[in-house]
């Protein structure tokens, strides 16, 4: 009878969801803040030269 009972998991309240949501949210930010860092950095050590290569 143990085999048929569901599992449920780990069930959040609202409060855990919302706050889960809000570190999930600020992590992006984060990470697309690094990026957008490492390609303003990658510009500016290639110089001006980088935007208008040659065709």
């Amino acid at each position: 009878m143990a085999a048929k009972q569901k599992r449920k998991g780990i069930v959040l309240s609202a409060e855990q969801r919302r706050r889960r949501r809000a570190r999930s949210i600020a992590l992006a930010l984060v990470l697309a803040g690094f990026a957008i860092l490492f390609y303003a950095v990658t510009i500016v050590k290639l110089g001006p030269q980088a935007l208008s290569h040659p065709t």
